[in-house]
């Protein structure tokens, strides 16, 4: 089977991005939450990435921002479950990696996907993570919303890209609530405070995303400044 194939497929399916990564790539992966610890047959996580709307940033309201979040969530999961779907008629066995799902993991007291997407997006060459812990990519910077599959097929791994946040800090200077104090994200500080229930409207709604909004990078690498 052809990667060229596969990616053709993917973003047939609606991605904008897609890399692949083999498992030596995922060597530092938390004890459980290695690609084999959920498919143990796999070979080959295929990572993709859509494009987020930069200008829900720019809005006074959180409606635009939240309802793209919801929607685009679930636009990565259909992806991901029609490619299981296409690899399976290869004769490859193949799982989707919820998009925007996570569980305690009580060995290090931190919320987690099953595989986390950002670090497989890394590890595949879509991006590099930022200070902000976000996925940073060449085209669309932190823009970008993350969908993997994993499979048992055999696939011929994408480069891996050099780094692009330059740590300049301005997310950790804009977050409101000290989260990105340490160099690892205080989950639950920033999960408290970034989205709930607004009383006033009585929506559940994501109302801060202050480290996306200060990164130079959030229209990507080669047009970093978002004007407004």
């Amino acid at each position: 089977m052809c990667s060229d194939d596969i990616k053709k497929i993917v973003i047939s399916l609606g991605a904008d991005l897609c890399k692949i990564a083999g498992m030596e790539r995922f060597e530092d992966a938390p004890e459980g939450y290695h690609p084999r610890d959920v498919l143990p047959s796999c070979n080959s996580v295929i990572s993709f990435a859509c494009r987020f709307p930069a200008g829900t940033l720019a809005c006074r309201t959180a409606v635009p921002y939240t309802r793209v979040r919801n929607s685009i969530t679930a636009k990565m999961d259909a992806i991901a479950l029609d490619l299981c779907i296409e690899l399976e008629k290869m004769g490859f066995l193949a799982v989707p990696v919820p998009t925007n799902e996570s569980q305690w993991d009580d060995k290090t007291g931190r919320w987690r996907s099953i595989v986390s997407q950002k670090h497989a997006a890394q590890a595949a060459g879509l991006g590099t993570i930022g200070r902000h812990s976000l996925l940073i990519t060449p085209e669309f910077g932190s823009m970008v919303w993350l969908g993997a599959v994993l499979t048992e097929a055999e696939l011929a791994e994408d480069p891996v890209l050099g780094k692009i946040c330059n740590d300049c800090n301005l997310c950790v200077e804009a977050c409101p609530h000290n989260a990105l104090e340490k160099a690892e994200l205080n989950q639950q500080v920033c999960w408290d405070n970034a989205f709930g229930d607004n009383e006033g409207t009585r929506n559940w709604e994501i109302y801060c995303h202050k480290c996306r909004d200060i990164c130079p990078f959030n229209l990507g690498s080669e047009n970093k400044n978002l004007k407004r």
